[in-house]
């Protein structure tokens, strides 16, 4: 994964940081296309956590989660919950090793002790090795905190972790984070709020909601990329070619197109050539800007957005681009103000007006997509 600039998402970064200072956990959210992995790589980065904690009282580990990482999970049978379990369990063990190996920060006995609690989660040979999987992650954790680890698991794509996992996964790590606070915290990467994903997925909210509350009081939407970081992408784009140039104009055209989603600076930055000569009267070009839209890189991540939302969400952005009529109730209305934190829609005061963004996603509204079941 590419280093990034030490002030990469600086707002973003400190804020996080700072809940990482008070031992609080926190849920990101943010859509498609805006650059997730590259935020949670950043996270991962010991300079980041030299600059934002350089007086912090223990060392961090910044360990990211991700489902991907899950093998094929049975969908019936008497031990599926058990077995659920258990996965999400030894995914976390897992990640937990592969950071940290080879323990050169623990004594001998200790890293011994590690390596043979990570064997004994997995020693199919035992007949209680899945209902033990939790007792040797805490063993193993505490192994680290005694060290003055400060473990931050962060959950990317954790709208499918919801979806995967039964509640009692999310009741462990609950458990865990209780009974470890000072040296355990969590953080979420979802394109909905936790609470609306707890709904959308008619997931009981009574038996998460201990979870849940973790994240109540820190809930930060990421939205696209601030100018500095964006230059700072196009910039990583052009010298991969540097036979070509690109005029300050071009890349003023990028940035308003694109709205600074990265997603879509990237798709938008590859097919720049195909849309022939752009001059500095271009840049707010409608049909140039239409044309850059109907790209297939480009219509792909705009579809990314869209799948990325809610079915209320994609009604308004429908409604905004009088495609459909508007609806004026609560759910509707929350909705937008959704819409207005995750940067898909801006708001002229003055008018009272709403209008999508970025432009080019604004096209791809037009075109009329589906609504998601």
């Amino acid at each position: 994964m590419r280093k990034q600039n030490p002030n990469f998402r600086h707002d973003e970064v400190s804020y996080i940081t700072k809940r990482w200072r008070a031992n609080e956990s926190i849920s990101l959210v943010g859509v498609g296309s805006v650059g997730k992995s590259n935020l949670l790589h950043h996270l991962s980065d010991k300079d980041v956590h030299f600059n934002y904690l350089k007086d912090f009282q223990n060392q961090v580990g910044t360990i990211i989660i991700a489902p991907y990482f899950l093998g094929p999970l049975p969908s019936e049978g008497s031990n599926t919950e058990q077995y659920k379990c258990w996965a999400g369990i030894e995914l976390i063990m897992h990640r937990l090793y592969m950071a940290f190996y080879p323990f050169d920060f623990l004594d001998q006995q200790d890293a011994q002790r590690f390596f043979d609690l990570y064997q004994a989660l997995q020693n199919g040979n035992n007949p209680i090795y899945a209902y033990m999987g939790l007792r040797y992650l805490e063993l193993g954790l505490k192994i680290l905190f005694d060290n003055n680890i400060h473990i931050v698991l962060m959950f990317d794509e954790f709208d499918e972790f919801l979806n995967m996992m039964p509640d009692k996964f999310f009741q462990i790590l609950r458990g865990l984070r209780d009974s470890y606070k000072t040296n355990l915290t969590f953080l979420t990467f979802t394109r909905s709020t936790l609470p609306v994903l707890v709904d959308r997925l008619n997931i009981d909210y009574h038996s998460i909601e201990p979870f849940i509350e973790l994240f109540t009081d820190n809930v930060l939407y990421v939205g696209p990329y601030n100018d500095e970081d964006a230059l700072a992408m196009l910039n990583t784009l052009i010298k991969r070619d540097p036979n070509k140039s690109y005029p300050d104009h071009i890349l003023r055209f990028l940035l308003h197109t694109s709205g600074k989603f990265a997603g879509i600076m990237r798709a938008s930055f590859r097919v720049l050539d195909s849309l022939g000569q752009i001059t500095p009267q271009d840049i707010d070009d409608d049909n140039l800007i239409r044309k850059l839209s109907q790209r297939t890189s480009v219509k792909t991540e705009s579809k990314t957005i869209w799948l990325s939302l809610s079915s209320i969400e994609q009604q308004v952005l429908k409604a905004v681009a009088e495609i459909s009529t508007y609806t004026n109730d609560d759910t509707f209305n929350d909705a937008i103000k959704m819409l207005l934190q995750k940067r898909l829609l801006t708001l002229d005061r003055t008018s009272e007006t709403l209008t999508i963004a970025p432009p080019v996603f604004k096209y791809f509204i037009q075109t009329n997509p589906p609504i998601s079941e």
